[in-house]
């Protein structure tokens, strides 16, 4: 098979069409006609056929994290792709990856390998990143270019439909769930449950790590979030901020959750979470709220010392964990919840993304 893909080559063509982020700070995308670009050394060129849709794409789009610098006019976001190597660049037929390989891209575009995170296999806060879809050209688009050693190989057995959400949102949560230090048989809860993020969380918790789930979202989603896996569920139209940690309570035994997964990005339920969590419990810090920055409310020196609680963050995996969550799907244990869409529907999926209805993952068809 290795001299087969070696030996393919592909009819490359001189335009291509992406979608571009036309007026920044609002929900709007155009499609444009691009010029097909040359791989560099230590580059390939994929022939993208789909990609998945995040919320932080909708975040770089419309500006909302006010931390950050606005995004530029004409940006081709996403940074959930998954296609096939087309070209190398120069020197590249003794790499690793092949003409006729098919890879991923994901939300850190490329990684020095030399800074002292990517040292300790932290790749994933380089300091040297390159942010796919945010001041680097991301996955909407047809053709991309990416560093040879630091696209992800997809499995044979994982569909690309499958292989996209799982390039950001698999090992985002994959990360924070081994980040938890939550053990089998221990109480976690994904807030969140029944988005992009936490519907995949709640089947790697509860499928492929054996912990129980306690599900916290929108009502209109408890059933879609108990078919993941979640072994109780809590609409959150239902409770106040006392009510709810008193059920989070009543459901644990009186003692509270191990770890929260906090998959949303609402301060609300960061603040919320704190309270959920049992003696020496951990909340991992996933979802980035939009809007001006705001510290976790609640988060007394107190409370934490009393009860030696760890908040802890995560910004997104490493190619390890990229790896081994892609190997999760491939043996059934986990899978996405998506739907498809063409590429002149995404303004459209970016407006009901923001209803916050949204159930599961969409993934745009590129080709």
């Amino acid at each position: 098979m290795a001299t087969e893909t070696a030996q393919k080559t592909f009819d490359i063509p001189s335009k291509y069409q992406a979608i571009v982020y036309d007026k920044p700070g609002s929900i709007s995308t155009k499609i444009e006609e691009h010029d097909t670009p040359d791989p560099g050394p230590g580059e390939v060129l994929v022939r993208l056929t789909h990609t998945g849709v995040c919320h932080s794409d909708m975040g770089i789009m419309s500006n909302s994290w006010r931390g950050l610098p606005p995004t530029p006019a004409g940006q081709v976001g996403g940074h959930e792709g998954v296609g096939i190597v087309h070209k190398l660049g120069p020197g590249g037929e003794h790499g690793r990856v092949k003409v006729g390989d098919r890879v991923g891209i994901k939300w850190i575009a490329s990684a020095c390998g030399a800074c002292p995170p990517c040292l300790v296999g932290k790749d994933g806060i380089c300091f040297n990143q390159k942010i796919s879809g945010y001041f680097y050209p991301g996955t909407f688009q047809q053709y991309a270019l990416a560093p040879a050693n630091y696209v992800t190989p997809i499995p044979e057995a994982v569909s690309s439909e499958q292989a996209a959400p799982m390039l950001c949102a698999g090992v985002t949560v994959y990360s924070a769930l081994m980040k938890s230090d939550a053990k089998c048989g221990q109480w976690v809860v994904i807030a969140g449950a029944g988005g992009g993020l936490g519907h995949i969380a709640t089947q790697i918790a509860a499928r492929g790590m054996a912990l129980r789930v306690i599900g916290i979202d929108h009502g209109s989603k408890e059933e879609f979030v108990k078919s993941c896996g979640a072994e109780v569920f809590i609409d959150i139209t239902k409770f106040d901020d006392t009510t709810i940690v008193e059920e989070v309570k009543k459901v644990t035994g009186g003692l509270g959750a191990q770890a929260v997964i906090a998959c949303t990005a609402s301060n609300k339920a960061y603040a919320q979470s704190l309270a959920f969590l049992r003696f020496g419990g951990t909340l991992v810090c996933v979802g980035l709220p939009e809007g001006d920055p705001q510290p976790i409310a609640k988060a007394f020196p107190a409370g934490l010392e009393t009860k030696e609680i760890t908040i802890k963050g995560s910004a997104v995996g490493n190619q390890r964990e990229a790896l081994e969550v892609l190997d999760l799907v491939a043996r059934g244990i986990v899978k996405s919840h998506v739907r498809v869409e063409k590429m002149d529907k995404l303004t459209d999926v970016f407006e009901e993304m923001a209803t916050g209805q949204m159930q599961g993952r969409v993934v745009i068809d590129l080709q």
